[in-house]
């Protein structure tokens, strides 16, 4: 069920509906409602209720939107439905609420189509890490870090957006700028598994801390967030297009296919100038947009027609273990890849790409073994959170992914 929580909290009952949502899964809608009533107690609707509540909630204590342009971007049909749902969910009315919010935290501030926020954490928060990553790996256009903050473009349901993320020890202040209000609902959770915020740092480390060997460099970095994506079609091609080549390459291979096949956008804040394209804007690559070997170009042709015929699944429902599967069949896509597709693109907590480089030059600091088989065997020790392991691995290393602010501008 986990995969139909995911699709939930991605809006995909208020786009599609309940059939949708079930066809999705490979399921009958009295399939799924009876085995969603048996999991968690309430089925597909209740769980979307809860959705918009929840969204609702967060936009009514963190912002100064009016009321009806929360109701409107969570997804409720009208005024009264929202405020007599705010009532029976949360026992008390919006405007007392957001009183209650501002008493303690502050005000929040908002403007037209751009809402700021603050997105909570469980601590403890590493964000060195997380934030590191997503700096150092920026593709020019698509992503930029100015001011402190990390940016980015988003493409949505119905629009495109920009959000600006910064991060705090206990929270991180996020400004989103969208073409619709409507995609607030949608964009708040793709934000939040970027950066991994859903995770549960202290089971993390009581469970990695038990391995004497990972104890002292969990205990030096305490809640690490894997970094994840905002689109797992997006973080799929560019694991390809990172195969055995540097970050500065991969960034920079990356960046061609974004001027080249991705839709525009201004970006008066910044330098945010094209949106990642999607699968079907990538459909026909021109190999003079694609400067890599051969082998590799074949690969990602391969893979982005596997996905837009739906012989890759890596939506936020897709099973883990079938999308591992799927991509396997992709000439070209070796164990790395589908390791690091299943950690930052899916969310997989227990993925483990032991063939990695910085891996195992962080297992050799530490006296592990360094062979990719070896260390697998002696990864089952840290399951199911061999993603944090791995990320814990990583923060050992002398490298840009671990800079927060990055410590130079980059250039394209």
């Amino acid at each position: 069920m986990a995969r139909a929580m995911r699709l939930i909290s991605d809006g995909t009952v208020d786009r599609e509906g309940v059939g949708g949502l079930a066809g999705r899964l490979g399921y009958t809608t009295r399939q799924l409602e009876r085995m969603l009533a048996r999991e968690v107690g309430a089925g597909p609707l209740a769980l979307a209720r809860a959705q918009r509540v929840q969204t609702a909630r967060v936009l009514i204590q963190t912002t100064q939107m009016s009321f009806s342009d929360v109701a409107f971007a969570a997804g409720f049909a009208s005024i009264r439905q929202f405020n007599d749902t705010i009532r029976t969910a949360c026992g008390t009315t919006p405007t007392a609420l957001r009183h209650n919010a501002r008493r303690r935290n502050g005000r929040g501030f908002s403007g037209g189509q751009t809402v700021s926020l603050r997105l909570a954490v469980r601590e403890p928060f590493a964000y060195e890490g997380v934030f590191g990553h997503l700096g150092a790996t920026a593709v020019p256009g698509c992503e930029e870090v100015r001011d402190g903050a990390y940016r980015r473009t988003l493409r949505l349901p119905s629009g495109n957006g920009i959000v600006s993320l910064t991060p705090r020890p206990d929270h991180v202040g996020c400004v989103l700028t969208l073409d619709d209000v409507r995609d607030l609902a949608a964009a708040i959770p793709r934000c939040r598994r970027l950066l991994d915020l859903d995770a549960d740092p202290q089971a993390v480390v009581e469970a990695l801390s038990a391995d004497a060997d990972l104890k002292q460099l969990v205990e030096m970095s305490a809640g690490q967030r894997i970094p994840g994506t905002v689109d797992p079609h997006e973080m799929a091609v560019r694991a390809v297009l990172g195969q055995q080549v540097s970050t500065a390459a991969a960034r920079t291979h990356t960046r061609r296919l974004v001027e080249a096949y991705g839709s525009t956008l201004s970006d008066p804040a910044g330098e945010l100038t094209h949106v990642f394209p999607s699968v079907e804007e990538l459909a026909e690559i021109d190999p003079a947009h694609l400067a890599v070997p051969n082998a590799r170009r074949r690969t990602v042709n391969a893979l982005v027609a596997a996905i837009a015929n739906c012989e890759v699944r890596l939506d936020p429902g897709a099973d883990w273990q079938e999308a591992r599967h799927q991509l396997s069949r992709v000439r070209g896509v070796g164990p790395w890849t589908t390791e690091i597709i299943a950690m930052r693109a899916l969310g997989d907590p227990d993925a483990f790409p032991a063939s990695d480089l910085g891996v195992r030059h962080a297992a050799g600091r530490l006296g592990l073994p360094t062979g990719a088989a070896a260390l697998t065997t002696r990864s089952h020790r840290w399951r199911p959170w061999r993603s944090y392991a791995t990320q814990y691995l990583w923060s050992a290393l002398d490298h840009p992914v671990n800079n927060w602010p990055p410590h130079k501008e980059r250039t394209p």
